[in-house]
């Protein structure tokens, strides 16, 4: 994107990354304020609670064989997607406030790609979640069938299209040649991208609230007419507890995102009277956090995943060295003795009901 040739006619490939701000009407101080010591302080320490948190449920999802199902994988890797923010927001910190008009054109649209690529990854792993959960609950099942292989094929599938979407301002969908047509909140993309951007992202929400709003009224249905074996009992409470975490999910994702996207889409047509410059960093923040409740919700939604935090938790502060490794093997050990009493418990339940 840099370069050390003559400007195309049009085009403005040597000027500097101060020079889109201010036609953008977008200034940057060239010096520290109170207000950016203060932004960058909170954001850092945020982002590294985020990495530590979404770390800290990806491990116990690997260690706890009771976890090895399609839902979980998926959720580790919105876990892994949550981490990926952090980063991108860590990131974000060291390269933002007076830093910005220091930046190349290439290092700006990293910078970029990293936060644009983290969210589609998000969104496409709670697309994927929604159509398993499609999958599973309309059969009344607590787990989907789907193949280790083709979970891990759909993994990369969604990776592969996150960095895809990530790097399309950069292939050629900015504003470098267009300068009238540059947007506010990100000087260097083109308008027509964020309303894009927006408009899809908050289609797929759509779809997804649509698909869950359905899968919950027949899950609800369809409990009311199950019998009252103690086994159905509890397999149906399982099913519905489970639903209701990943709605709760998605509807913190959306509640979270959906003013920033409402905002792009504002800057992208082109709004003067928004004052969308006003409201960004508010709406960083509220995206930012995001990345944070997931592992909250599973705390609190999620029992069997509570106790494995505890596990590694005690694990980290009682143990060094080799006998981490000791008390880590340990803890998976007892996750399987677990697992084996709850299947006689169930085994129980099952020969009670018949």
């Amino acid at each position: 994107m840099d370069k050390l040739t003559d400007d195309i006619p049009g085009c403005y490939y040597n000027r500097t990354v101060q020079f889109f701000y201010e036609h953008s009407g977008k200034n940057i101080s060239a010096h520290w304020r109170p207000r950016d010591y203060v932004v960058v302080s909170l954001g850092m320490g945020v982002s590294v609670i985020v990495i530590l948190a979404n770390i800290l449920v990806m491990v116990a999802i690997f260690i706890n064989r009771r976890f090895h199902f399609p839902i979980y994988y998926l959720l580790g890797n919105l876990a892994a997607a949550d981490l990926f923010s952090g980063i991108a927001y860590l990131h974000l910190m060291f390269h933002t406030g007076p830093w910005t008009i220091k930046l190349s054109k290439n290092q700006w649209f990293v910078r970029q790609t990293l936060i644009d690529s983290s969210l589609t990854a998000s969104v496409l792993n709670l697309l994927a979640i929604a159509l398993e959960r499609h999958q599973t609950i309309f059969t009344m099942q607590l787990h989907s069938k789907m193949t280790n292989r083709r979970v891990v094929l759909l993994i990369a599938a969604i990776w592969g299209l996150a960095i895809f979407m990530g790097l399309v301002p950069t292939m050629g969908w900015h504003c470098v040649c267009d300068l009238d047509n540059c947007s506010t909140m990100a000087p260097m993309y083109q308008r027509s991208y964020l309303v894009f951007w927006a408009v899809l992202n908050l289609f797929t929400f759509s779809l997804m609230v649509a698909a869950y709003t359905r899968i919950f009224v027949y899950v609800r249905h369809k409990s009311q007419r199950m019998s009252q074996h103690t086994s159905q009992i509890r397999h149906k409470e399982t099913v519905f507890n489970l639903m209701k975490t990943v709605s709760m999910i998605l509807g913190c994702f959306v509640i979270c995102w959906t003013p920033g996207l409402v905002l792009l889409m504002l800057d992208g047509l082109g709004c003067e009277s928004c004052q969308v410059l006003r409201y960004e960093k508010y709406c960083l923040v509220l995206a930012e956090c995001n990345s944070l409740v997931n592992p909250i919700i599973y705390s609190f939604r999620d029992t069997d995943m509570l106790q494995t935090f505890k596990r590694i938790l005690c694990c980290l502060c009682r143990s060094g060295g080799a006998g981490h490794r000791d008390a880590l093997s340990g803890m998976r050990c007892n996750t399987l003795e677990q697992e084996r009493e709850r299947d006689v418990l169930q085994r129980q339940d099952l020969n009670e009901s018949g």
